[in-house]
């Protein structure tokens, strides 16, 4: 009898060694080899079939039929938005996120409204029994009467029972949980993982069942497994936020049927996962009024405007090299600002600690935000109110240059609904928009120009 052989894998890509390494030979990754046991090859005789290919012959781009398939609603509308408008029949969805984020809540609210309106589904659970599934849907109110729970592990019996309900949307919570029988790898393996969502994969795009996969992720917040993973999929989902607080967001990393620059707000209740209609209200809705180092900022994401406070706090430092303490946008950034205020406005931060935080959780990637961090440092600075009804939004160059942003009207039509009246924005984006009743846009050229205007 042949013995299973020890081998160590890699966590990122899946490359395989017979010796255990501090660094992946082959994607270069630090600590990611993991040991694992590879079953020998059965012999010839013994060995199953493969499953056959589909067989089906190459066909013309300019004869292949057009896509005529019909998105299904989730009954959630930010979660639809994320999705690029609704569930697409046979796609294969990843979301992931830190545990207690709302995952399984917020799929198990998905199952109830699919169930009301007609649809057969199957939630597959191999971390949690179906007495816990039970308790968590009589928490939430869900009676739904076409909602089919099953506790299992097993991969190749979730597809016997899928095969006899033939359901038309089936949750796996979670896929770092599911393993095949004939593979001697414990679950969460690389192996396990590959090849089960490999086997998901073909049963999605054979039968047309929209599948939704729930990863965990590690400590460094990617989603646990090979890298592979987010390649097989169609969607990639990951669910931002902190559990001490009331908001979720919900971004689109990767999506082959729409945009992946979406995103979903969400608040966690009593009663389960609930959207949030109108976030740049809801998150100015706390703003403190008459306070210096805080500016209201117009962002983009994807194809939603979406209005944030961003406060900057400066204070003398006692220490030989200030702090600088960034929360929501990136620290390399926030350094490069505050060398351009330095340098080309004369504002001295050498002895200053600077403290910069996007109020409700928010990330800020865009360049766009540069020109709000940079008044909110010299409002703190000075320690002068910036106006309550005043939004900043621009891009700053190491010149001191005012650059002009992208979708600059869409940003001005959100802060006018919102009742802003005074709006700084680059020059160069004046000749293109024009200004709403009742609104006063000031154009700049130069980060100094912006100061003087301001205070």
């Amino acid at each position: 009898m042949v013995k299973s052989k020890v081998c160590f894998a890699c966590t990122a890509c899946g490359y395989e060694t017979p010796k255990w390494a501090g660094r992946c030979p082959s994607c270069g990754s630090w600590n990611t080899m993991e040991e694992t046991i590879s079953s020998p090859a059965p012999s010839p005789a013994k060995s199953a079939k493969q499953r056959p290919g589909s067989g089906v012959g190459a066909l013309l781009l300019k004869d292949i039929p057009e896509d005529t398939t019909i998105r299904t609603s989730t009954g959630i509308t930010e979660l639809d938005r994320v999705l690029g408008g609704g569930i697409v029949e046979g796609g294969l969805m990843l979301i992931g996120g830190d545990p207690g984020i709302g995952k399984s809540t917020l799929l198990i609210q998905v199952c109830d409204h699919l169930c009301r309106n007609g649809k057969k589904v199957l939630y597959v659970s191999g971390e949690e029994s179906a007495r816990q599934i039970k308790l968590r849907a009589n928490r939430l109110h869900i009676t739904a009467d076409t909602l089919y729970v099953l506790a299992e592990n097993a991969l190749d019996n979730v597809e016997t029972r899928m095969q006899e309900l033939q359901p038309d949307v089936m949750i796996v919570d979670s896929i770092q949980t599911m393993y095949r029988p004939e593979m001697a790898s414990a679950p969460g393996s690389v192996s396990q993982i590959r090849e089960c969502t490999s086997l998901l994969m073909r049963i999605a795009k054979e039968t047309g069942t929209a599948i939704f996969l729930v990863g965990h992720v590690t400590k460094e917040g990617a989603i646990a497994g090979p890298r592979m993973l987010e390649h097989m999929v169609d969607v990639v989902l990951y669910f931002e936020g902190d559990n001490q607080q009331q908001y979720r967001l919900l971004r689109a990393v990767k999506n082959r049927f729409g945009s992946v620059n979406e995103l979903g707000v969400f608040q966690m209740t009593h009663e389960g996962m609930q959207v949030v209609p109108n976030p740049s209200e809801q998150l100015l809705s706390h703003r403190a009024k008459g306070a210096s180092g805080s500016v209201v900022f117009c962002g983009l994401e994807g194809s939603r405007p979406l209005l944030c406070d961003v406060q900057a706090l400066a204070s003398q430092s006692y220490f030989g090299t200030p702090r600088r303490t960034v929360g929501g946008a990136d620290t390399g950034r926030v350094s490069l600002l505050l060398a351009v205020l330095e340098k080309r406005c004369g504002y001295k931060t050498y002895n200053q600690d600077i403290y910069i935080n996007i109020a409700g959780g928010l990330e800020l990637s865009e360049p766009a935000a540069d020109l709000a961090l940079c008044v909110a440092v010299v409002s703190s600075l000075k320690d002068t109110a910036v106006g309550q009804n005043v939004a900043v939004m621009g891009e700053v160059g190491l010149a001191g240059e005012v650059r002009a942003i992208p979708q600059c009207e869409r940003r001005v039509a959100e802060c006018a609904r919102l009742g802003f009246n005074t709006l700084l924005l680059p020059k160069e984006n004046l000749k293109q928009i024009k200004a709403h009743e009742g609104m006063k846009l000031l154009g700049v050229d130069t980060v100094m120009q912006a100061v003087s205007v301001l205070f």
